[in-house]
């Protein structure tokens, strides 16, 4: 009997989970170990963070997905993976805590065959002094966080609504964030909900990103082919922008946040104040703090993990000028270099290097946008994974013939900008390969013929009923497996 464990219940370890369930057998074991209790589909938050979805729309509860599908759940927390046992027994384990449980603050020792590390980031508000919805600024990178963030941004709207301007803020609160999208896709939202409110009069609405230019999405931008044209991401983003009415400063790194007010570094090495009434920042991710012992009990953390607490898996992590990085240098398998039975997917794993080329302030504030791998990379990720871990199970070989590399996936990314079935709207925007290959495509470093971009009401719909669809496939409904990620 194999076990399989996975830590994390995101979209690339559910999805995982829910593939190497469905193609063994019984008599092997698939684990999860996750400290949520919920899934969410993460990029409907936004619709939370505006009110045009509740919180039930967007979670489920795991633990009976998982007894129906026969995975065997443990809410708890990954505290140090034990790849070669310990001086009483050599067989692997990771060392878990659970949480919020009858069994809180109890530990265990979770045996596994092969493991996958699966946790996502640690949202690294710490980064930036100030930052994060316990402090100055809100956030909606969970559920909770959306959820909070409209409570507060509900009584910017009272306030205008009793004539009151609103400056609202929206952006990275860091030089090394990610996630743009999510930022942009929630500044779109608020512009949306302010016009249908009829208070234009009364906002103000400013994007500050640590992007070298606006769309450069941490994916060093791209051109998209849009009404038979070719235009760079900068023009398609910055339409877009001046359609809703928004301002944008770019390149620049989030210093302090404090109530009312932030500081920020720009390229130029300028620093300045931005005052705002409401801000929704959001912040660079690190790992989740796992760390690594021998059968010694030496601390490995370091040769498994990279500086920021990410997995590192089969890329080239050699130090290369920006000129020099590859397509090829990004991974393939997702598997350990160390240990051949352990793999990281989803944010959980350590890129080789930044999509977007490494940018500096004048004062050598390093100001980046950090590769995206969220959403469509991350399921994609947990189903090659899994089918890799099948196989080697079901033949006893080592092999690895699903490959996933970002230099030859492509992603879909749906933006929305409003809700409703007639008068919502929505940005679409395809890019293949998510790494420019300039080998492959060296006039636009990507496949023009399948990086496009279109914004309309039919995108709207799309969204909508990916949000529904999505939904559908998390909980493992008949024939889930048959929905793409």
């Amino acid at each position: 009997m194999a076990k399989i464990l996975i830590l994390g219940a995101g979209i690339a370890g559910h999805t995982a989970a829910l593939i190497a369930r469905r193609k063994l057998g019984k008599s092997h074991e698939v684990i999860v170990v996750s400290p949520n209790s919920n899934y969410q589909w993460v990029p409907s938050n936004i619709w939370v963070g505006i009110g045009l979805m509740t919180v039930k729309q967007v979670i489920f509860p795991l633990a009976p997905v998982y007894k129906r599908t026969g995975i065997v759940f443990k809410q708890a927390k990954a505290i140090s993976i034990h790849p070669e046992g310990d001086d009483v027994s050599a067989k692997q384990y990771v060392q878990i805590q659970y949480v919020a449980t009858d069994k809180k603050d109890q530990t265990e020792k979770v045996e596994y065959d092969y493991l996958i590390n699966a946790t996502g980031p640690k949202l690294n508000f710490e980064a930036t002094e100030g930052l994060g919805p316990d402090k100055n600024s809100f956030s909606v990178c969970t559920y909770d966080h959306a959820a909070h963030t409209w409570e507060q941004l509900q009584k910017c709207f009272a306030k205008m609504e009793n004539g009151e301007k609103q400056h609202f803020v929206i952006g990275t609160g860091n030089g090394m964030a990610t996630c743009q999208g999510a930022a942009f896709e929630y500044a779109l939202n608020i512009a949306f909900e302010i016009k249908r409110r009829k208070l234009l009069n009364y906002a103000e609405i400013t994007w500050i990103s640590n992007e070298y230019e606006l769309g450069d999405f941490g994916m060093g931008g791209a051109y998209v082919k849009q009404g038979g044209y070719v235009t760079p991401t900068k023009i398609f983003a910055e339409s877009i922008f001046k359609e809703y009415g928004i301002n944008w400063i770019v390149g620049s790194a989030v210093q302090k946040v404090e109530p009312g007010v932030l500081s920020y570094e720009n390229l130029a090495g300028e620093y300045h104040k931005l005052e705002f009434d409401f801000s929704m920042l959001i912040p660079p991710f690190a790992g989740v703090g796992l760390k690594a012992y021998n059968r010694k009990m030496e601390d490995i953390t370091s040769t498994m993990f990279a500086p920021n607490g990410l997995m590192k898996v089969d890329a080239d992590y050699t130090p290369k000028p920006f000129e020099e990085w590859k397509a090829s240098d990004w991974p393939k398998t997702y598997i350990s270099p160390v240990y051949d039975n352990i793999f990281a997917v989803g944010i959980a794993f350590a890129p080789p290097h930044t999509i977007s080329k490494p940018m500096t302030s004048k004062n050598g504030t390093p100001i980046t946008a950090t590769a995206p791998r969220t959403g469509m990379p991350s399921g994609v990720m947990g189903r090659i994974v899994a089918l890799n871990i099948v196989e080697q199970v079901k033949s006893g070989t080592k092999t690895l013939r699903h490959e996933a590399s970002m230099a030859k996936m492509g992603a879909a990314c749906i933006v929305s900008a409003g809700y409703g079935i007639r008068r919502g709207k929505a940005a679409v925007m395809t890019v293949f390969p998510i790494v420019q290959d300039w080998e492959k495509y060296p006039k636009w470093g990507r496949n023009i013929g399948y990086t496009v971009g279109e914004i309309g009401l039919a995108g709207h719909w799309m969204k909508l009923f990916m949000h529904y669809m999505f939904i559908y496939k998390a909980k493992a409904l008949p024939l889930w497996w048959m929905i793409p990620e």
